[in-house]
């Protein structure tokens, strides 16, 4: 995937970073940076102390199915919900993080397996974003993958993992609305449902192209 880049007139170099320090270590890791950077007006910032939390990077994948025009959508658990949403079981796209050097194509195409029980034949990148860059250093991959909703369903994750995943299957028109009325609420699910949306008639040509795929074209 190209690497991300910024229209803004500055860029990593214009931070100066004095110290960082590691607050917390659990299954995410906060850090607290002591920084300065850059102005619009010229010159330098005070320095400040901003903390951010590392949990590392994801890969998501929308899996659609072309012919019966259908996604296949995962319903968990989810803890930053409880707080905030109707129900903290939440309409998501297959997703997983990154452990250190996988390319987030792999992960995205493994985790259709271990969450949908789904192999995707083929593959297109849509983008990359940062969901909560005030205080997050995650950065997502998203995907579109072709798959066969007819063998969906059922209770899928790992054990080890205490995953509890219910796969839904829905009509790609239900997806849409579902994501403009707020049933679909998560970043993840609602960038890529509505990136298939914008982009439907060149995923559906591409798709025609190809022909048959292996699952690591894009």
């Amino acid at each position: 995937m190209p690497k991300p880049h910024s229209g803004s007139q500055f860029s990593q170099d214009d931070v100066e970073i004095q110290s960082v320090e590691d607050v917390y270590q659990g299954f995410f890791k906060l850090q607290r940076y002591t920084l300065r950077h850059r102005l619009y007006q010229g010159g330098w910032s005070n320095w400040m102390t901003r903390e951010m939390m590392d949990r590392g990077h994801a890969a998501g994948i929308l899996l659609f199915d072309p012919n019966l025009d259908q996604v296949v959508l995962v319903e968990q658990f989810r803890i930053g919900a409880v707080e905030t949403g109707a129900s903290p079981w939440l309409l998501e796209i297959v997703a997983g993080m990154l452990d250190s050097g996988q390319p987030p194509l792999e992960v995205a195409v493994r985790e259709a397996e271990e969450e949908a029980g789904l192999k995707v034949a083929r593959v297109i990148s849509c983008n990359s974003f940062l969901p909560g860059a005030g205080g997050l250093s995650e950065r997502i991959h998203l995907y579109i993958g072709e798959v066969d909703s007819a063998k969906a369903g059922g209770v899928h994750g790992l054990d080890n993992e205490n995953e509890d995943i219910l796969v839904k299957v829905i009509s790609r028109e239900q997806a849409f609305e579902w994501v403009q009325t707020g049933v679909i609420d998560n970043a993840a699910a609602v960038i890529a449902i509505q990136w298939l949306q914008l982009n439907l008639q060149k995923v559906m040509l591409q798709w025609q192209n190809d022909g048959d795929g292996d699952g690591d074209g894009q």
